[in-house]
């Protein structure tokens, strides 16, 4: 397991191989959240933010197709009660907003205080505001050595890294579990 220690908290580093993938691994992550938790999603426009989120509502009990929320902001959906209690998953999108200001307005904080999930695409900007306890997903896609995007075995251009980190600590009672549960996409 590629599970190292960073200066400023512990990382896993996963690949996937496609999109099913990565919502099988946002699926895993989403089998070690509680209510409260709050996931800061980064990456470069098409780099996977909303595939990792409809693989986190579709472990939760999802119903309905999980969009990107850019011009909604957020958009809230019930979930399938989890034995860690939670209820909610809300999915935000901070890539129109300029200031910490409008992103705590947006009451995040407060919404997942309740038995909510959040999820937060372009979450760096959220991490001032929301940053405290939260896991930072890092996802980029990965580039062969002619700059071309890196492929599948059968073709497909959907070859991700996704970093997880831990820069608080907020993790720490389930970094094991978690890292345990990314097995499957970790390098040795």
């Amino acid at each position: 397991m590629s599970g190292t220690d960073h200066p400023e908290g512990p990382v896993l580093r996963c690949t996937t191989d496609g999109a099913e993938a990565t919502r099988s691994l946002a699926a895993a992550v989403a089998g070690r959240c509680v209510p409260g938790d709050v996931l800061l999603l980064s990456g470069d426009l098409g780099a996977g933010k909303t595939t990792f989120a409809q693989g986190v509502g579709r472990a939760l009990g999802v119903d309905e197709a999980v969009t990107s929320p850019t011009f909604t902001l957020v958009r809230q959906y019930e979930v399938v009660p989890t034995p860690e209690g939670v209820r909610t998953l809300l999915h935000a999108d901070l890539y129109r907003l300029e200031h910490t200001g409008e992103i705590a307005d947006l009451g995040l904080g407060q919404l997942v205080e309740d038995g909510g999930l959040a999820l937060v695409e372009w979450g760096e900007a959220a991490e001032p505001v929301l940053g405290r306890g939260a896991l930072l997903v890092r996802i980029a896609a990965v580039v062969a050595d002619d700059g071309s995007a890196a492929t599948t075995d059968d073709g497909g251009d959907d070859v991700r890294t996704v970093v997880l980190e831990d820069r608080d600590g907020g993790w720490a009672d389930r970094w094991p579990a978690l890292g345990a549960a990314l097995a499957p996409w970790t390098a040795p």
